[in-house]
């Protein structure tokens, strides 16, 4: 039974072992598999009952003066991302402290004797006795940093309109995927909108929508290359100094 039960755990540590090691070696690849809610959403249905009523604006899917905006749900708006972060902070502190103490006494005064004789019996009794005790500490601490920060990301991303809320806000979502050479670079935006902030050639810039949540990672050689391993993550985590 403990041969049986220390190969299960041999076999399960290699397992994970294994699997750690070929952690994101393969090379990236993208589904092209239309998304769910294409899939969902039934196809339009062609209407030849259409009677032209002789008006010059026209009717029909594309009226002369119709709204080009998105307006409904699965509509596609462009946000344009535009951001920039710029951070400067320098920070000094210096302390210190010093203390010095002396303490020094016989255990006898000789203060309203007399006698010189009894006076100086006492200053040798004190000699003999006397206390003294020195005391110095000294301690100081200095500490400097500064922070630069200067980044920039600009792109383009078409979401579509996945939800309209009750005060007639769209909650959009977004997501692009790039492969080119084995490097797979992926674009990803959700986020709250007003319809009134839409320009009329149906862009939206990024510092307008609420809730804003960006990502763009790489993923491929560069990226693995780029980080560390597994093993050296888990060392540093549980690694006191």
């Amino acid at each position: 039974m403990k041969l049986y039960i220390t190969f299960f755990f041999t076999a399960l540590l290699s397992v994970f072992i294994l699997s750690g090691c070929t952690a994101k070696l393969s090379d990236p690849e993208i589904n092209f598999e239309p998304p769910k809610y294409v899939e969902q959403m039934p196809p339009r249905e062609v209407e030849d009952n259409f009677a032209p009523t002789g008006s010059i604006f026209g009717q029909g899917d594309n009226p002369l003066f119709s709204d080009h905006k998105a307006m409904h749900v699965n509509d596609i708006v462009t946000v344009v991302i535009s951001e920039a972060a710029k951070s400067s902070n320098t920070g000094s502190k210096q302390l210190s402290e010093s203390d010095d103490v002396s303490l020094g006494g016989g255990i006898f005064s000789s203060a309203g004797a007399a006698n010189s004789t009894v006076s100086g019996g006492i200053n040798r009794i004190n000699g003999f006795s006397d206390v003294g005790f020195n005391s110095k500490s000294t301690s100081s601490y200095k500490g400097q940093g500064s922070a630069v920060k200067n980044a920039s990301f600009t792109t383009t991303i078409s979401a579509r309109i996945v939800k309209v809320l009750k005060n007639g806000n769209y909650f959009i979502s977004g997501k692009r995927e790039i492969l080119v050479d084995d490097q797979k670079q992926i674009v990803q935006i959700t986020g709250v909108i007003r319809p009134y902030d839409i320009d009329q050639y149906n862009k939206i810039n990024s510092s307008q929508v609420s809730d804003a949540k960006i990502l763009y990672k790489t993923e491929g050689d560069m990226d693995r290359a780029t980080q560390q391993g597994w093993g050296t993550k888990i060392i540093q985590s549980v690694w006191p100094f």
